[in-house]
Order: C-alpha cells, then structure tokens, then sequence
C-alpha cells in the first residue's frame, strides 16, 4: 500500500499550479476542496447542484425547511469554493496512465478532467436519501417533500434499523407528530451497536419519553424491491415475530453500497469500497479516498472525524515531495444523534457521556461561529 512520502512534485516551478480533482462534493468532499483551494487549482465534481448532505436524516424527514437550511447548501455560497471550479455532473471512468477522470455532464456531454491528484469521495448509497444520480434543485425539493408528505399522512410508522440515522427519524418524528405511533425495529438487543453503550442508555430513555415502541431482536425480511423507498406495511421479521402493520415503513437499514463502480477493480475491497492505506492513498499515490467510500477502519470513521483536512495537507505533501501525516480512527462513534431540536443540541462524547448545547448557543455561537466561520470558512446568506 503506498503511503510515506510522496516521492514526485505535481509540477515544475514557474508551470501552472497543480490541478487536483475532486470527484463528490458531499459533506467531506466540500471540505476537502475548502482545504485545498488556496493552494492548488481545485476541480470538484457532483451530482448535484449543491451541497444536499446525507446526514440528520430524522430532521430531514420531519421538519424538511430546518433541514434545508443548514444541510442544503449552494456551492456559491461557500466563499472558498469561489476558486473550485464545480462541475456537475456523474463521474463514469477513470485512466490512471493518462490522468483523466471521465464524467458525463449534467448537460449529457461527455468530458474528461486531467489532475495531477485525484480524491475520491463519492461516498455511499443508502436509501432514498443518499442516492448517486444526477439531480437539479427541483429534484431535490421534490424528494423532501415526497418524503415528508408520505411520513405526515401516515397514523402508524414503522422504522427499522439500529443505526443513528433509524434512531434519529425515530425520535424526530416522534417528535414532530405527537399523536403518531413510531415504532422502532432494530436486530440486536440495543439499538446504535457502533456507539458507547451510554450512548443507547440515554436514548432508548429519551425515544420512550417520546413515546417510541422500542422492539429489540426483530431483525426484518427486507422486501426484493421497495428498501429505497417509503412502503406500506406489514413488516415480516425472521427472528419469529409476527408481522406489524404500518401505514409507512421507514428502512434505515444501513445497507450502504459504495459509490464505486467508476473506479478500476484493483483499488477497491471484495465489497467495493476503496482500499487506503493510513494517508489515505490508494494502491496509485497519487489517488486517495476520503469519506465513507474509503475503507480506512470498520466504521469508515474518515467520513465523521475531520478527515478531509487530512487528506488535503497530505495532497499538498505529495505535491511538494514531503512527508505525509496518518490517520486515526477512534474506537466509538461520537456527536449528536438526535439532531438539533427546539431546546438546542444533545451530544455525545467519546466516553458516552452526553452534554447539552443550548438553543441560544447553538443559534448565537455554533452554528454561525463554529460551522458556518469556523469549518466551513464562510457561508454566504441564502
């Protein structure tokens, strides 16, 4: 596995400054492309027209305008995405002899985009919430408000999974509608196995405070076709249960595919996602993978741990012929698992212990200070 050093300089002083492509411009590939933007020239590619992120999939399904404001966010608005040049567009092949990475346009035209490095950050599939197609902004509200308006409408919701993202909808659509029955299904005999076992203790109390059914050891028979979807019930299970009706059946199974198919074969793991050494190289040095494409640990934590500033110090070590940093994975998940709600913001450390952010500090402080300023290095108003 490549790593170390990085034996070759991008380019010869007084040429053009390094191109680097940027294929994803997710949560970690927007990062990744902020980190380095001001020293190389940055191409970053993406389905989308903006940034549509995958997370806070509770709030995303139960209060849709909240969401939208702080998770859909126009690449205009990043002022250190002025100097990326964002193509939207669906990346389709890759010659690593050549440089080139192939994509077909949002306007059907094919096109190649030369780099002298290449970060991979396409992410993953999961559900009808993460998917990799082309879509414009009208596509976008479509899917929140399908989605939403099917959750609303239902008297009875099942959500199966024992990952953040079910738990998450569980409570928040709980939450929402308080007259609604939300039931939560999960496999095991808790739900979030990846967190600290505080961190289940606390929530499984808060989910019953809401009202919540909490169903431990009810793994589902997940349907041929309809898991990307919201369906209609009922909900069989192959632990022995009976079957439970539902008006609408939420599957946050956790059954992520990788966003991988573009790449050659040689630089992806038996179940497609991209196999890294500790910088965060590929096989090819000059290619890394950041996110939760890239198979750095069983949690491929790269995707929640700040990462993306890694892999960006280390393209620009490459690039210079310098030493290039490792990366860490730590042992739990951590952070916030319900999303913000009207009293402010629950989180979770290491340790699982949780800590409470007020809604003024989360308004006043984190949100424009910390997030907006701070890790996004400026957010225009919308």
């Amino acid at each position: 596995m490549a790593g170390g050093r990085g034996r070759e300089p991008g380019r010869e002083v007084g040429r053009a400054r390094p191109r680097v492509v940027v294929a994803g411009l997710g949560d970690t590939g927007v990062l990744t492309a902020i980190h380095l933007s001001r020293r190389v020239d940055v191409v970053g590619i993406s389905t989308a027209p903006a940034l549509v992120s995958g997370q806070e999939l509770g709030l995303r399904l139960a209060r849709p305008e909240e969401w939208a404001r702080d998770y859909w966010v126009e690449f205009g608005r990043f002022r250190r995405l002025d100097r990326v040049r964002a193509v939207h567009g669906e990346v389709t092949g890759l010659d690593r002899r050549r440089r080139l990475v192939h994509l077909t346009g949002a306007d059907g035209r094919e096109r190649a985009e030369p780099y002298d490095a290449l970060v991979v950050s396409t992410g993953v599939s999961n559900g009808f919430w993460r998917r990799p197609v082309l879509q414009s902004a009208d596509d976008v509200a479509a899917d929140l408000e399908r989605a939403h308006s099917e959750l609303a409408a239902a008297g009875a919701v099942a959500v199966v999974g024992g990952g953040a993202a079910a738990v998450g909808s569980a409570y928040n659509l709980a939450a929402r509608w308080p007259g609604k029955r939300v039931d939560l299904y999960y496999p095991g005999e808790r739900a979030l196995p990846s967190h600290h076992g505080r961190v289940w203790a606390d929530v499984s109390r808060l989910l019953r405070e809401r009202g919540v059914g909490l169903h431990p050891g009810h793994r589902a028979v997940v349907p041929a076709t309809g898991a990307d979807r919201i369906t209609v019930g009922p909900v069989e299970f192959s632990t022995g249960q009976d079957p439970v009706g539902a008006d609408a059946v939420l599957w946050a199974i956790g059954r992520v595919r990788p966003n991988s198919g573009w790449l050659p074969r040689e630089l992806l793991d038996d179940d497609g996602f991209v196999r890294v050494g500790p910088t965060l190289q590929t096989a090819d040095p000059r290619i890394f993978a950041v996110g939760d494409v890239a198979a750095t640990d069983p949690l491929r934590s790269s995707a929640r741990n700040r990462a993306d500033r890694l892999v960006a110090r280390n393209v620009h070590a490459l690039l210079a012929g310098a030493e290039l940093a490792e990366f860490r994975a730590p042992r739990h998940r951590w952070g916030s698992v319900l999303g913000y709600q009207p009293d402010g913001l629950r989180v979770y450390a290491p340790s699982g212990r949780p800590f409470r952010l007020g809604r003024f500090v989360v308004d006043q402080g984190l949100r424009p200070w910390v997030v907006r300023r701070g890790i996004y290095r400026g957010i225009r108003d919308g």
